[in-house]
């Protein structure tokens, strides 16, 4: 039986987790062909911080080497961004002119980092913080240079920081909110954070606007002017600028062949387009259900489930994922899950143990656990996660809560 062409846009975790997920269900069923933007193989992008770090190195985060395509004889083509898709031809082409014919096309090309539209954003020296690339530049500019300044205080934007301050580097985190990791933790748990990271030797400027990036005569950055919280304006000196203020769904290639496109490539419970059943999207480009998932595990699940529909056996749906957060923040651990803010018709238990740089809170409504935020002791996030997926009872356990899964389970076996 002839085999079906299955072409892949995006080389990166969702997309060849498909992959890997596919070739178990129907080794046999299609000839794939993969088309990557960057000139390496599929790597763990979650590990770009310890090599920044130099804890790792590059070689040590690759996921998938060359051998494991050849093996499963996938043709590959790495450094070459697909231009367009040609939905009527059925064919995807490259920016270098190849072209790749499809019965079935997977879109999995993640999101870009977003730039802060300041003047200043184009000068030598400022980059984001997005791929191998990225972390070598990085790497090359704290041999050379003493003053960096990264723009966001979120999770992407606090290992950047950490890794050049390792390198180095003198470091100031602008950050437009008023605490860190604000989609994380809770005011108290960011506090903490901030003063850990403060007393290990980086430096803070929140409630903070960039106004612009400065060049000098040369056409590389210099300095960043703010607006600082306070309101007073305020230079600081910067002759790397990383830009970690976020990202956003990659959906030009597809807004540019005609499918619906609303915070990501909208997809169906099977991750197909709904503008067309032979396209399907995965990932951090995605959006199911109005929701673009930006976390490693729903990604993961929602590759599951696309393996099925693709190996033609039609029994995975996606329903979504209820997520949680489980960091290392430059070794510090936290952890945070469901409605941790707490607010109206929910009640708070909170452990706060400075000495030991350790808080807990654990956010309850109607005898279940809503929402939990963790701070130095990550222990029991997984048990907390359970029970608040589930939706378990706790009220038997209630006053152990705190103490943990086999607290927990140790005053239930003594009832």
């Amino acid at each position: 039986m002839k085999k079906l062409k299955l072409v892949m846009v995006g080389n990166g975790m969702a997309g060849v987790r498909t992959l890997e997920e596919l070739l178990k269900l129907a080794p046999e069923l299609y000839d794939i062909t993969v088309f990557g933007a960057e000139p390496h193989p599929n790597y763990n992008r979650i590990l770009l911080s310890p090599v920044l770090a130099g804890e790792q190195t590059l070689d040590e985060i690759v996921l998938n080497p060359l051998s494991w395509y050849a093996a499963h004889g996938i043709t590959l083509h790495l450094g070459k961004a697909v231009a367009r898709i040609d939905r009527q031809r059925r064919c995807v082409v490259a920016e270098d002119g190849t072209t790749a014919d499809y019965d079935r096309l997977l879109i999995a090309t993640g999101s870009t980092p977003f730039i802060p539209p300041v003047p200043g954003k184009d000068l030598a020296g400022v980059i984001a913080y997005r791929d191998i690339a990225d972390t070598q530049a990085m790497i090359d500019a704290a041999t050379r240079y003493r003053h960096a300044v990264v723009i966001g205080g979120g999770l992407l934007g606090l290992e950047a920081a950490n890794g050049l301050m390792q390198r180095g580097m003198q470091v100031t985190v602008v950050h437009l909110g008023g605490t860190l990791l604000d989609r994380q933790l809770d005011t108290q748990a960011a506090d903490l954070l901030r003063q850990t990271l403060v007393a290990r030797g980086l430096d803070f400027r929140l409630g903070a606007q960039t106004q612009a990036l400065l060049g000098d005569d040369g056409g590389r950055v210099r300095a960043v002017r703010l607006q600082q919280a306070d309101g007073q304006l305020a230079e600081l000196p910067a002759e790397l600028v990383v830009m970690a203020a976020g990202v956003r769904p990659n959906t030009a290639l597809a807004e540019s062949a005609g499918l619906l496109c609303k915070r990501g490539i909208v997809v169906t419970d099977t991750l197909q387009t709904v503008t067309d059943p032979r396209i399907y999207a995965v990932g951090e480009c995605a959006a199911h259900r109005g929701v673009a998932y930006g976390l490693v595990a729903p990604l993961f699940e929602q590759a599951q489930v696309l393996a099925t529909q693709l190996a033609q056996s039609g029994i995975g749906r996606y329903l979504g994922s209820d997520v949680s957060t489980k960091l290392k923040v430059t070794g510090i651990d936290l952890f945070s899950a469901g409605n941790f803010s707490g607010g109206g018709g929910t009640e708070e238990i909170v452990l706060n143990d400075p000495t030991r740089g350790v808080y807990k809170k654990l956010v309850i409504q109607n005898d279940q656990l809503v929402g939990a935020c963790l701070y130095g002791d990550t222990v029991d996030g997984g048990w907390y996660f359970r029970l608040l997926r589930e939706r378990r009872d706790i009220s038997a356990i209630r006053d152990r809560l705190m103490f943990g899964e086999d607290c927990a389970n140790a005053a239930l076996a003594a009832a």
